[in-house]
Order: structure tokens, then sequence, then C-alpha cells
């Protein structure tokens, strides 16, 4: 494995990034990741979406939200989709892009940054508890409330 990078989306990694294959039963819980960004084009400051590459292959794909102002604290810094390819989980990739989208929050003054995930077997539960967020609450919607501590 070549030392992990960050890389702001593009036109050039975009497909790469929408063609990231998960493990079974975990697409149900995403959507494509570029599907997300279209807010970035309406605010571009507060929408963070960047792709992990080993190498030169898209291994992952991060997109946070930093609008310190919103109404909702869920979105003021959140990570808003992670996404790995399946035949690279377990490589710490997802935790790499955590700790860097956590990086960037704390760069910008915030203290923690929040996730929201649904629960379920295939989901992403344990991993965000892994990487140090912890539930606070359930939304209305029975989805986790998470937050990690900067």
């Amino acid at each position: 494995m070549s030392p992990l990078r960050l890389e702001e989306l593009s036109a050039a990694t975009a497909v790469a990034a929408n063609s990231l294959t998960l493990r079974a039963g975990q697409d149900q819980y995403v959507t494509p990741p570029t599907y997300s960004i279209a807010d970035s084009y309406t605010d571009p400051l507060a929408s963070w979406p960047r792709v992990v590459l080993d190498g030169d292959e898209v291994v992952g794909f991060i997109r946070g939200n930093f609008s310190p102002d919103d109404a909702q604290e869920e979105f003021r810094a959140a990570v808003i989709k992670v996404t790995v390819a399946g035949e690279h989980q377990g490589r710490g990739i997802g935790t790499f892009a955590i700790r860097a989208l956590a990086g960037e929050a704390k760069s910008r003054g915030f203290d923690r940054v929040t996730a929201v995930w649904e629960p379920g077997e295939a989901g992403p539960d344990e991993f965000f508890r892994a990487v140090g967020f912890v539930v606070v609450r359930e939304t209305r919607y029975g989805e986790n409330f998470g937050v990690l501590a900067l």
C-alpha cells in the first residue's frame, strides 16, 4: 500500500468515486458519492468532497460539511458520507479519511465533528464507533447521531 493521500473531487476522479464497489449488504446504506455534492456548487465553502488515493487508485471517498451557523447541529461540522471500496476495507482508509476531515474541522475552529448513520447489520455503526464517535442520541428517523470530540 502506498502512502494514502486526499485529493479534491474532480472530473478526473468522479467516475472512479462513483464506481467504488462495497461489500455485500453495504450498498443499502449509501448513495453514489457524487450524488451528494450538488450543494457544493451552491456553497463551495461548506462542502468538502475528497477522494482517498492509494497511489493513483481511488480507494475511498469522504464528504464533509462545514457550516457553523447551520440551524441543525448535525450539519455544522459533519461527515456527510464516507465510502471505502469493499476490497480495501480494513486497511485504515476510512480512519485516514475521518482523521483528515477532523483535522480540517479543527483548522476551521470546530471542537467536534458529527455524523448521522443508520444502524444495521452491514451498516457503518462499528466503524464510526471504532474511529471514536460516541452516539449521543437517536434522530427522529431512528438513525444514530454521533459526535467525535476534537
